[in-house]
């Protein structure tokens, strides 16, 4: 129980210093790309952020995915040599990904005109070398994250990221006509520094008196480095099987992940000024995903995986870690609910104030708005899916990983088979709907098998997705008032107007808030218990 409740308090240190921390750094990059696309066309930004970071993510998701979720289960208390030795697989894996990749990217899909979008050759080059460096750092990143650094991981991702965004608007203001050179070179500076921010500082920490006062089992930089030794077994075979068993599901999920982005670039459904403009509110859309959701997914799949025992069943495992687990879990299902539906209720009503503010006309008139609308949406399914997955992965045997590979398989033909179509029906909304078609799926497969985990026991944490009727007619009145609201007053494009707009969404707000305050009593508790106070009284160490 100690054990457990220990391994609670630095997951949920780590999820809320995560959370801020990207708040701050984010919040700096957002205005930096608000500047940057002042000065960048649409077909550039459609090129860049769909066609070739489409190429880094799936070389860098396909190499390390399944290696990741692999060597993060289990406890500190393993053979580090053969876990090294296990991940720095996946840079030979990268290498051939990349290459793979970079011949479909260069030769079979269509190659933009020269004149519009210069430099096409060297950005597939450099982003496909990018994904590899990339990589460098995986058995550094795997390390901090079973060990709960708090800050290492959040301040070498924010840092790197806000160095991109610097180096890109210094190019952008100077050289805008270099066209994706700028974009290239920012990317190979942000792995760079990614990659460097976690090598200086294991460099710095393995050897020193803190690493030995806490008995840190790697004491030298070149332990990490791999190991060609005597011994019989180059790597953990159990941990192999399983990367096995997560690598074949690691495609369907990149499929299932980036699908409509493989939609567009392979079957040319949208221009490349119309993906440019779907791919800025689709990140707009997502911050609340990166910000909040996303630090708690990968947080709490740590804890999860630490306390419960793997494919064992649940009667046979520790019970004080059980009751644990499912507090927490119940807890989290309810927390990323009502944090998914405030973001719905009031993102439909503000998401073209929003756009506005952020890209100005190029973003506020056509289907802008009501692509941010359909996302606020879609938020609330990825905040529920992030929590339920979260657990499952967690706890599924390789057995059950297997089973489910056959499951993500057929959700993939039938999430591209959906967004093709429904694309031609209803533009690029149409990704989006399939999208909250393929998220619920995944919910309900995740939230039976939770279901059929504690069936046996006393435990039901899916009560976590149940609310008051005193909070369901407080979120119906505030998107009713909103909405109206809009209506009335943002067809007047005058500040005064948007300010009253504002206005009546900032009482909402409080209003909701306050509801959430006195019906979800045990959820504040556990936020004040297990989060803020964890921040307020540690900070960030």
């Amino acid at each position: 129980m100690a054990d457990s409740q220990d391994a609670l308090r630095e997951t949920t240190r780590l999820a809320s210093s995560s959370a801020l921390l990207q708040v701050l750094f984010r919040l700096i990059t957002f205005g930096l790309n608000a500047f940057t696309l002042r000065y960048v066309s649409k077909e550039i930004i459609g090129l860049v952020n769909v066609r070739l970071m489409l190429l880094y993510s799936t070389v860098v998701f396909l190499a390390r995915e399944a290696f990741r979720r692999a060597c993060l289960s289990g406890n500190t208390r393993r053979n580090w040599t053969k876990t090294f030795n296990l991940l720095w697989l996946s840079v030979p894996l990268g290498v051939c990904w990349s290459l793979f990749l970079g011949w479909v990217w260069l030769d079979v899909l269509e190659v933009p005109d020269e004149n519009s979008v210069p430099h096409y050759n060297f950005g597939v080059i450099a982003f496909g070398l990018s994904a590899v460096i990339e990589l460098l750092g995986e058995p550094f990143w795997v390390l901090a994250q079973v060990h709960l650094f708090v800050k290492l991981k959040v301040i070498a991702e924010s840092l790197s990221i806000i160095c991109k965004c610097f180096f890109t608007v210094i190019l952008v203001v100077l050289y805008p006509h270099w066209g994706l050179y700028i974009f290239s070179l920012a990317q190979l500076f942000y792995t760079s520094i990614l990659v460097l921010c976690y090598v200086i500082y294991f460099m710095k920490f393995l050897g020193s008196p803190e690493a030995t006062k806490k008995s840190f089992p790697v004491t030298r930089i070149t332990s990490v480095l791999p190991n060609f030794g005597e011994d019989e077994e180059f790597v953990n075979w159990k941990e192999a099987r399983l990367t096995w068993s997560f690598f074949k599901q690691s495609f369907l999920k990149q499929v299932l992940t980036e699908g409509e982005r493989y939609v567009m670039t392979f079957l040319n459904v949208l221009n490349f000024g119309d993906q440019g403009v779907y791919d800025i509110v689709n990140n707009l859309g997502s911050l609340a995903a990166r910000f909040i959701f996303l630090p708690i997914e990968e947080s709490f799949y740590v804890y999860f995986a630490k306390v419960l025992e793997r494919g064992k069943d649940i009667k046979l495992q520790k019970q004080d870690d059980i009751s644990m687990a499912a507090a927490v879990l119940e807890s989290l299902l309810k927390l990323v609910l009502l944090v998914g539906l405030t973001i719905t209720v009031f993102g439909y009503a503000y998401s073209q104030l929003a756009l506005d503010f952020y890209g100005g006309s190029m973003l506020s008139i056509g289907s802008g708005p009501s692509l941010l609308r359909c996302y606020s949406l879609y938020v609330l399914l990825i905040a529920v899916n992030g929590v339920t997955e979260c657990f499952t992965f967690a706890s599924m045997s390789k057995e059950e990983v297997d089973r489910y590979n056959f499951v993500m398989l057929a959700l993939s033909f039938i999430f591209l088979f959906m967004s093709y179509f429904l694309t031609y029906w209803q533009g690029s909304i149409g990704f989006i709907l399939a999208n909250c078609f393929n998220m619920g799926i995944r919910i309900l497969h995740s939230i039976h098998y939770i279901y059929r985990y504690f069936e046996k026991s006393p435990y039901r944490p899916l009560k976590g997705l149940l609310i008051s009727q005193l909070l369901i007619v407080v979120y119906i009145i505030s998107g009713v008032a909103t909405g109206v609201s809009e209506v009335f007053l943002c067809c007047d494009k005058g500040w005064m107007a948007r300010l009253i707009h504002i206005a009546v969404g900032a009482a909402c707000f409080i209003a909701t808030l306050a509801a959430i305050f006195f019906t979800e009593t045990k959820l504040i508790h556990f936020v004040r218990t297990h989060i803020l106070s964890r921040y307020s009284k540690e900070g960030i160490k």
